[in-house]
């Protein structure tokens, strides 16, 4: 059984939805200069916006409101409730710095929603975020890493203090998300590789994946990812069809 800070809580989603991790800090720590206390990393599919919202609310209890949303990347199955809690409570919202243009402009084509078919209320964002940014989140430091591969925008965040990990979709117990440039005939796979990489770096001893139950077998689960890679490489037509 996987123990997580009190502070600290995982939402694990069914399909098509991410996983949420929601934070509440108990109130003793001040070194937080904004002086946040609740945040919500990632926020589900469209289609699970009023589950998401009841979730949040149910963890707030009735004397807190929801102060932060911080969203790993994009895609729509990781955003898609920003809106509605936007509209639920008066928080900030914190994306990938190199998203914020097609924020601005809400580029559907850019943000993937148009090519997959996909849902996405338009919302807005206070911030961003970008490798080697710390955020406080539960009373704990996390550290913002790269994570380009599934996404070229895409970011983990790492607590060093508890050994936790919130991979999104750069790892998953039994692979990681779809490469997505590859789709489009761009170079995804070396990047998904220095990312696995990266994290064999990490002293982890618990994953929070995008999709999935948290698991601590991170080295077998770098072993598949690390397979998977090689076998999708070796032929072209595998690439299309994973």
């Amino acid at each position: 059984m996987i123990t997580f800070p009190a502070s600290m809580r995982v939402f694990e989603r069914g399909w098509l939805s991410s996983n949420n991790v929601f934070f509440i800090d108990d109130g003793r720590d001040q070194r937080d200069a904004h002086g946040i206390r609740t945040a919500l990393v990632d926020s589900g599919y469209a289609i699970h916006v009023p589950q998401t919202v009841a979730l949040v609310r149910q963890a707030l209890g009735n004397e807190r409101t929801l102060d932060l949303i911080v969203n790993t990347h994009l895609h729509s199955d990781h955003c898609g409730g920003n809106a509605l809690l936007q509209s639920n409570f008066i928080c900030e919202t914190l994306i990938p710095q190199t998203e914020a243009d097609a924020v601005r402009k809400w580029d559907e084509d850019k943000l993937t929603f148009r090519a997959t078919g996909q849902s996405c209320e338009r919302f807005g964002f206070t911030g961003t975020i970008a490798p080697g940014t710390t955020l406080r989140l539960g009373g704990f430091d996390w550290s913002v890493l790269g994570a380009p591969g599934h996404d070229p925008h895409s970011l983990m965040l790492y607590c060093a203090e508890e050994r936790l990990l919130i991979r999104a979709d750069a790892l998953w117990e039994n692979g990681f998300g779809v490469i997505f440039p590859e789709l489009e005939g761009e170079s995804g796979f070396a990047k998904q590789r220095a990312v696995l990489e990266l994290i064999a770096t990490l002293d982890v001893r618990a994953v929070i994946p995008g999709h999935g139950a948290p698991f601590t077998d991170v080295s077998t689960a770098l072993d598949m990812a690390f397979s998977r890679i090689d076998y999708l490489r070796a032929d072209p037509v595998r690439r299309r069809m994973r």
